[in-house]
């Protein structure tokens, strides 16, 4: 856990969140709103990338770690969420550790990425095996495969949510939680311990009672995995998720 929040603050007394989302993804923030406790706040930073492959692009956010925290200047931030899955699918478990830890060193505080969350979530849930669903192209979704059996879970099933451009990963932040509800229901039945729902550009939590009721297990998505541990690490619970009537 992190040291306790300011509470001479007069925004964000319970915390104060540094959150880097890719330059193109609406998403992230939106999720974080509706799942952080009144108390604590976001400060959003963009990560930035000129490359034109979208391989390189994720790769790239993840190396320029360091300088998405620099952006924030002398900010106190109690701790900073890196809100990119492919990055890490990309670069590996090992870089990526190396790339954090160096960087949570020099900036005196605790860096998590939305792969740490997720796996320390199905750790909480004792869920080893587990069906991934993603709005990714086939490479990237290879890559989260393997990702996923390096770390010491059974990958049961696999599917890709479609996006509008194949070749390009900005399509993903054109979904909305309707296209993930579909693609749950067209996996059928699923014999595993959990349901994974990668990709912090997908919204999900609009459809996210109706994804758990059609899945029949628990059912993480990659912000909502990330938001629930950066507020474990405050001592917190995450905000009620709203109903649909909401």
């Amino acid at each position: 856990m992190t040291p306790p929040a300011d509470s001479r603050r007069d925004y964000g007394r319970a915390g104060r969140i540094g959150v880097g989302t890719p330059q193109a993804n609406p998403t992230v923030e939106a999720e974080f709103r509706r799942l952080l406790p009144v108390d604590v706040e976001f400060v959003s930073t963009r990560l930035v990338s000129r490359q034109a492959d979208a391989r390189a692009r994720l790769v790239e956010y993840l190396e320029r770690l360091d300088d998405s925290l620099a952006s924030y200047g002398g900010m106190g931030l109690d701790l900073y969420c890196f809100a990119c899955t492919g990055s890490s699918y990309l670069l590996g478990h090992a870089a990526e550790r190396e790339r954090v830890d160096r960087a949570a060193n020099r900036f005196g505080y605790p860096v998590i990425t939305a792969t740490q969350a997720i796996e320390e979530r199905l750790q909480q849930l004792q869920a080893r095996r587990i069906a991934l669903i993603a709005p990714y192209p086939e490479w990237l979704l290879s890559a989260a495969v393997a990702w996923w059996r390096g770390r010491g879970f059974e990958v049961a099933s696999q599917r890709q949510v479609a996006i509008a451009r194949p070749g390009d990963t900005s399509s993903i932040y054109e979904l909305t939680s309707a296209d993930a509800l579909a693609a749950v229901r067209a996996a059928g039945d699923l014999r595993v311990d959990a349901l994974l729902l990668s990709g912090t550009g997908m919204p999900t939590l609009p459809a996210l009672a109706a994804i758990q009721a059609v899945a029949g297990v628990p059912v993480l998505s990659s912000n909502l995995a990330l938001a629930g541990q950066a507020v474990a690490r405050l001592g917190l619970t995450l905000s009620p998720l709203p109903t649909p009537a909401d």
